[in-house]
């Protein structure tokens, strides 16, 4: 998929990979950028640093785990800036504690966060798509939806449930014959600020520019999953070949991932 001349929505688009896929999106010749973020004052900003760089840039202001927020937005949207060709589902939080620490409150607002709002905005989205005959929606996953991590419980289970979803759509536009990708990404962490505090022991800590470009470089290319850095079918591969004891022992001992989230402090 072209960025060039298209309409790109990017949820979560005025801070870390989110603004710098937007800038990319800019860059690339994309016709109209559409940003939707929390953060009212970081749209302004986004908008003014992005105004001098060609194409049109439209900034609404959404809490997306409001399905309602969700819906009055996208008819805004579409009645606004048009129909979208490429759709970032990016938006996401993460809360670093043991499962039992949790509020209820901050479970629900992990999955609808990370996990229903990617569905919703989609369903708002992909129909326009499909009559078109022509799309890309790419959500942005993460590792942790394919290593089961601690700390990190609520986390990787919105993760799991987007991976599953999203390429379960992938398939369903095959079966239906309808020229709309969708890439799903899982990157391991990124150093945004939203994950201060995490140790790597061997893996390294992905850098935003270079990770959103390879971001952006599998959505014009059309590929259908993207694990950084360890590839995403070594991960699977190793599951299915070694005892879960052997599995925990490499990814504890060798690769340090169980570990990861112990001096986690998160985004200030």
């Amino acid at each position: 998929m072209d960025f060039k001349n298209k309409i790109v929505l990017i949820t979560g688009g005025c801070s870390g990979i989110g603004k710098i896929m937007a800038r990319k999106s800019l860059e690339r010749g994309c016709q109209k950028l559409v940003i939707w973020d929390i953060n009212e004052e970081g749209l302004s900003q986004t908008k003014e640093e992005f105004s001098k760089m060609g194409g049109e840039i439209f900034t609404f202001k959404i809490d997306v785990s409001s399905l309602d927020d969700i819906k009055v937005t996208a008819q805004r949207v579409r009645t606004e800036v048009g129909s979208v060709d490429i759709l970032i589902n990016n938006a996401g939080i993460v809360v670093g504690k043991y499962f039992h620490e949790h509020t209820h409150e901050q479970i629900d607002k992990s999955i609808s966060i990370n996990t229903t709002a990617l569905m919703h905005t989609t369903l708002e989205f992909l129909p326009g798509m499909i009559e078109k005959n022509s799309g890309a929606i790419c959500n942005i996953a993460s590792s942790a939806g394919l290593i089961s991590n601690p700390k990190m419980s609520v986390y990787a289970s919105s993760k799991w449930a987007v991976i599953g979803w999203g390429d379960s759509v992938r398939l369903e536009m095959n079966q239906v014959n309808k020229k709309v990708s969708v890439t799903t990404i899982m990157p391991f962490f990124i150093n945004t600020g939203m994950f201060d505090g995490v140790k790597s022991k061997v893996l390294p800590i992905l850098e935003p520019e270079k990770t959103s470009e390879r971001i952006m470089n599998a959505i014009e290319k059309e590929t259908k999953m993207l694990a950084m850095p360890l590839p995403y079918w070594f991960i699977r591969l190793s599951q299915g070949l070694l005892p879960i004891p052997a599995f925990d022992w490499v990814m504890k001992n060798v690769f340090g991932v169980y570990d990861t989230m112990k001096e986690f402090t998160g985004r200030k």
